[in-house]
């Protein structure tokens, strides 16, 4: 059972959405059954496609929406907006938002798997939580489509606290000729592509 905190943190999610005309998950906040934390980019045309970016954090899904989606070269760094954490059941969605509901527009599975915390400070791990809190998280993606570190970290450059950059880590898995949000836009659990679940 969620505690109140748990169900606090998805209060907002909630407050937005009539979830019997949307046809979203209700979910609530819980332990995931994975022994990796998980996460999940979904490919979103709404008003304007973005990627919602989201990882398992403290029985809910931290999302952030990159409006011009994840790179796989660490010269580019996407701008990620912090939005309201969804729940668990949220890792699988896709499907039509009907016209009128918060998010309108069609979602799809664009990339999904675990992911490993990295974040350190003074050669000690953080918790994914605190690094949260921070302003600073590293990860390792294990995905169908990515794979590697990325760091997501709050922009300096803006005073509110949901303006953060995504950037792809120079590693072994860092490509610059690559560019799968171009050339990968279907579903890693269906195939389907957006226009799929359009009217």
């Amino acid at each position: 059972m969620p505690s109140s905190s748990e169900r606090e943190r998805l209060a907002t999610y909630h407050a937005k959405r009539d979830l019997r005309a949307s046809g979203e998950p209700g979910g609530s906040a819980g332990r995931g059954a994975a022994d990796e934390p998980r996460f999940v980019i979904q490919r979103h045309e709404a008003r304007r496609l973005h990627y919602d970016f989201r990882l398992e954090i403290d029985g809910v899904l931290v999302s952030w929406a990159v409006p011009r989606g994840p790179s796989t070269d660490p010269s580019e760094k996407r701008f990620a907006t912090r939005t309201e954490d969804h729940p668990l059941d949220y890792l699988d969605f896709e499907g039509r938002i009907p016209r009128g509901n918060y998010g309108a527009g069609t979602v799809v599975v664009w990339d999904i798997g675990t992911y490993r915390n990295l974040t350190e400070r003074r050669g000690r791990p953080v918790s994914a939580a605190d690094a949260l809190a921070n302003g600073h998280l590293k990860v390792w993606l294990s995905g169908h489509k990515l794979t590697g570190a990325y760091a997501l970290t709050r922009a300096r450059f803006r005073d509110d606290e949901d303006s953060w950059l995504l950037v792809k880590v120079a590693d072994e898995a860092a490509d610059r000729r690559r560019d799968p949000v171009r050339t990968q836009p279907e579903s890693v659990l269906t195939g389907k592509v957006n226009k799929d679940f359009e009217d």
